[in-house]
């Protein structure tokens, strides 16, 4: 099974003979935020037999980046988010994108076997408030997903802790674990370095790689706060240490593949 880390919250998850992506934000820049370290991930990382969407956020579920997917492509997203967010349903129907809505408990099978495997993804609950902001309802849940194929990957979306986590979750080889954000602040419904780290001793998975940190930074605000941008991922390598000694936890470059058990 291998990861590759495009920045932010985007990962290749191959397994089984079926490649996932997560959360795909492909833009140098959005709104008021722009990429700051890692290229811009190349044409190839938007190849993917399925795509799986955390929540509604604009960093989370981008529309132009989603419609560089090929035809075809099978897209994962929370249950009300066609309703939700104006354009989706029509990026998908021009696109040709085959959308299926899920709720925390929902399983899919994604590949059929052709390149000797396939998968089951499964949603599960996380604590975010994932509404299209900065006015949407909460017309669709925020999601972690668990993806079941020779090794069992939990890609937790963004999330704060929560008491129920481990058992939703159930037992994982590879957990990718946001432990930062985008700005000089995180509010409720977010990991920090240390947070991410009380998680990994919850879910005691064999490996673990932090995400959704060191990619994106307000325009105008490089001087503010910046060892929250650049220190995240080498500061959960530390706590995890800590927390959860037995855990590996790799600690990929943007763009880097690794791989895991």
């Amino acid at each position: 099974m291998e990861i590759t880390w495009w920045g932010h919250a985007t990962c290749t998850v191959e397994d089984s003979g079926v490649r996932l992506l997560t959360d795909p934000l492909f833009a140098r820049r959005l709104a008021h935020l722009r990429r700051r370290r890692g290229a811009v991930p190349p044409p190839e990382a938007a190849v993917a037999d399925a795509v799986l969407v955390s929540h509604l956020h604009s960093d989370h579920l981008h529309l132009p980046s989603l419609a560089r997917l090929a035809r075809g492509t099978r897209l994962l997203v929370p249950r009300g988010a066609p309703g939700a967010v104006p354009g989706l349903a029509r990026m998908a129907g021009v696109r040709g994108l085959a959308v299926t809505e899920l709720a925390p408990g929902d399983t899919v099978a994604v590949g059929d076997g052709v390149r000797g495997g396939g998968v089951r993804v499964r949603a599960v609950s996380a604590r975010h408030d994932g509404r299209r902001l900065p006015f949407g309802p909460r017309l669709a849940p925020a999601l972690g997903y668990v993806i079941e194929g020779s090794s069992r990957t939990y890609f937790a979306g963004d999330t704060g802790l929560f008491d129920s986590m481990a058992d939703e979750v159930g037992p994982v080889d590879v957990a990718l674990l946001p432990v930062g954000g985008w700005g000089p602040n995180l509010g409720p419904g977010h990991l920090d370095a240390a947070g991410a780290a009380r998680a990994l001793a919850l879910l005691a998975p064999v490996a673990a790689v932090p995400v959704h940190w060191g990619t994106y930074w307000p325009i105008g605000m490089d001087a503010v706060r910046p060892h929250e941008f650049h220190a995240p991922g080498e500061e959960f390598v530390r706590c995890a240490r800590r927390e959860a000694p037995k855990v590996t936890v790799r600690l990929p470059a943007h763009g880097e593949r690794v791989r895991l058990p």
